[in-house]
């Protein structure tokens, strides 16, 4: 998932979850927004104050974030300048409930950028970060404010509960955005954060850039043999809406590219390989060495040794040397494991009468022959099974009903962002209204690659709100007519993504900067990738699992396939992984005055001192992509193996105690998913689970024990 939209947009400027999902304003702005005709300034008609996508232009947005920075900044000085002693009222709740428009317009722009990002949008991004950097910054950087804030935070044994969070995490937010530098201090660090929005936003326009320009064509249908009949009409389809002639392959986020398990074809095999790895590396490949560079001075500015110590000390790791620990201990198991199955596919290789060495460009298609020799297994058997619209009605919603109770109605009457979206009413046990839930599946031209969870309105109880959240996720649209058949993978990507939109639809806390999934990055992948193994679960499976065509059950001898395979190739998932989150730790394990003057040498270099250099696995991400490590998860991709301790343990929990189970689901739901970070996040687990998690049930998840 990405950091809430917001914050990623000011990821450089300050790092705190306060300012993100969580500026409601004073009912004056009410007034102020129903006095325009800009549709951003106007109270929404819809249910829940969905967004009035159909009304809203993008020349809305300049004139929006003018009024709702001006208003911002006045309500701050007021705060700030406030006669009266401080107080919890007049200081916290008050920034509580300030920049209640700001937060509107930001998150119906930072949500639409980053699945529509034309020109425009991207043009308007550029002028806005370091506008938005400068803002929060006087904010964080107020000495009178700080004052306020500090002055509430000597008396807060006088608190408990959600209201003493509240002050714990304004107080820890300000002091590591710089409330206690020096002027001359706070000047620098203005300085660099202006510059880090700028090149953060520079890299991510990079990346979006790359996936225009780096499609590859083929002219010659024979060289796609492997693909079925309705994956290259699909491609031919793609160079059509493009303007161009034969078949065009558009790549993924990630190194690794699906369509190499099925391409027989070993030269395109590797021009489609080649042309993902080195990707943006010209654009970003500079962009990254400032951020890095950029970010090192800041945390030494702020007191810590790398921005790895900076990120981590507000993180459930704490330290670097906690994350490097589980890291490093995985490491050569996952490697030892990969080697393993890099010697069943040279087998396969010599037996196909081949007498090339195993490519990083070959992995993926002789590992699926591998597969089926083991497990009598074919993707493209499995497929026909996996239509779109029956996962998500039959699997993922049946199990969320089964497991909490929630169901779904299509609300078609709500106007969306583009046709593709679907929205969904989520109504619970009793028929009561939970939020509004968007979906928009499908890849096309512009939008960010990968998937993501967000919110356009996050639950509050300060002003009653209710959460409207979306999924996005990037299927490969079908030709026109032909059903939507997923990958095993794509149905993970969806229910992981839903455990994030539950996070943010269960939420039950009173102040906006502490609901949903304004959690610690190592926390936040914990209920996304608890709800990835729903998917498999065999009474869920049964429910979905039907040929498009026939409405026949997936038989079940070939169920049990999928079931005992899921654990194949877990060598090279896990290896990848592993390298992608090493090398953002190691980016930013530099010190203030180390000079890197060669990305591909020092990727090379960081990925050897951990003994997970091998060359048939490279990285998830390579350093001129990864978006996670230039953007909000900059020192945290570990996160999600951290997470997924949390994760594997709590399912083997449920599993021990009933499995799919109304009961287990309202307890998981009540100790985790409605709390946001209201209180302790290790307590939250321990009150579910009655202890702390152990690695067994990861490495048994993983098949690596």
């Amino acid at each position: 998932m990405r950091f809430s939209v917001l914050a990623a947009a000011v990821a450089a400027a300050v790092s705190l979850s306060a300012c993100s999902d969580n500026t409601p304003t004073q009912p004056k702005q009410e007034t102020q927004m129903t006095q325009s005709t800009n549709a951003l300034l106007q109270k929404s008609s819809l249910y829940l104050n969905a967004p009035e996508f159909n009304k809203i232009k993008t020349s809305d947005f300049a004139p929006a974030f003018k009024q709702a920075l001006s208003e911002n900044k006045a309500e701050i000085e007021q705060i700030a300048n406030n006669p009266d002693s401080p107080t919890f009222d007049n200081t916290l709740v008050a920034l509580e409930k300030s920049g209640r428009l700001l937060t509107h317009v930001s998150k119906i722009f930072f949500n639409l950028s980053s699945v529509i990002s034309d020109e425009e949008y991207q043009a308007l991004e550029a002028d806005l970060a370091p506008k938005l950097s400068a803002h929060y910054d006087s904010m964080y950087l107020n000495p009178q404010l700080f004052a306020r804030v500090q002055s509430v935070y000597a008396n807060i044994s006088e608190y408990q509960g959600e209201d003493k969070r509240l002050i714990e995490t304004y107080y820890q937010d300000f002091v590591r955005a710089g409330a206690t530098l020096s002027d001359a201090d706070k000047d620098k660090i203005r300085e660099i954060n202006s510059q880090l929005s700028t090149l953060s936003t520079e890299f991510s326009q990079n990346i979006l850039t790359s996936f225009k320009q780096d499609t590859i064509v083929v002219k010659d249908k024979t060289q796609l043999t492997g693909l079925s009949e309705s994956d290259i009409a699909s491609l031919a389809s793609a160079a059509r809406d493009a303007g161009k002639d034969g078949y065009m392959i558009t790549l993924v986020n990630t190194t690794r590219q699906p369509i190499l398990g099925s391409l027989e074809n070993r030269e395109l095999r590797e021009k489609i390989w080649r042309t993902s790895a080195t990707r943006a590396m010209d654009t970003n490949g500079p962009v990254l060495k400032k951020l890095t560079h950029l970010r090192a001075e800041k945390a030494e500015l702020l007191g810590s040794t790398t921005w790895a110590d900076y990120v981590t000390a507000n993180q459930m790791a704490h330290t670097p040397e906690a994350v490097y620990g589980i890291l490093d201990d995985l490491a050569p198991k996952a490697v030892a494991r990969a080697k393993a199955e890099a010697a069943d596919i040279q087998a396969q290789i010599e037996a196909d009468g081949k007498d090339f060495k195993l490519e990083p460009w070959d992995w993926a298609y002789y590992a699926e022959k591998v597969r089926k020799a083991k497990y009598d297994l074919d993707e493209d058997q499995i497929k026909p099974y996996f239509e779109f619209n029956r996962v998500l009605n039959d699997g993922l919603f049946v199990a969320m009903n089964k497991l909490y109770g929630i169901s779904f109605k299509a609300r078609k009457d709500l106007p969306v962002y583009h046709p593709d979206v679907l929205a969904f009413e989520v109504l619970d046990t009793d028929g009561s209204t939970i939020g509004l839930f968007y979906l928009d599946p499908y890849a096309r031209e512009g939008k960010g690659g990968g998937a993501w969870m967000d919110a356009f309105i996050s639950e509050n109880g300060l002003f009653g709100e209710k959460p409207v959240v979306y999924n996005v996720l990037n299927i490969p649209k079908p030709a026109e007519g032909q059903p939507t058949l997923l990958t095993y993978d794509e149905v993970s990507t969806l229910f992981h993504e839903f455990g994030h939109a539950l996070h943010g639809l269960f939420s039950k806390v009173k102040y906006p900067s502490l609901a949903g999934t304004n959690t610690a990055r190592d926390f936040v992948e914990f209920p996304s990738q608890f709800n990835e193994d729903w998917a498999i679960q065999p009474q869920i499976l049964a429910s979905y699992a039907k040929h498009y065509q026939t409405g026949e059950a997936i038989p079940d001898a070939l169920l049990q396939k999928v079931l005992t395979s899921h654990k194949f190739n877990q060598g090279f998932d896990t290896t990848e992984y592993l390298a992608a989150a090493l090398l953002d730790m190691e980016w930013h394990s530099i010190t203030a005055d180390t000079e890197v003057d060669d990305v591909e040498a020092f990727e090379q270099a960081a990925l050897a001192k951990h003994g997970i250099n091998y060359r048939p696995v490279p990285p998830r991400y390579k350093s001129a992509y990864f978006s996670h490590s230039a953007g909000g998860y900059s020192a945290g991709y570990y996160a999600y193996l951290w997470t997924e301790v949390f994760a594997a343990d709590a399912f083997a929990y449920m599993q021990e105690n009933g499995g799919l189970t109304r009961e287990n689901g309202d307890k998981f739901r009540k100790e985790v998913l409605s709390r946001g970070n209201s209180r302790d996040l290790m307590q939250d687990y321990i009150e579910f689970r009655g202890q702390k998690p152990t690695v067994d049930a990861l490495l048994k998840r993983r098949g690596l024990n």
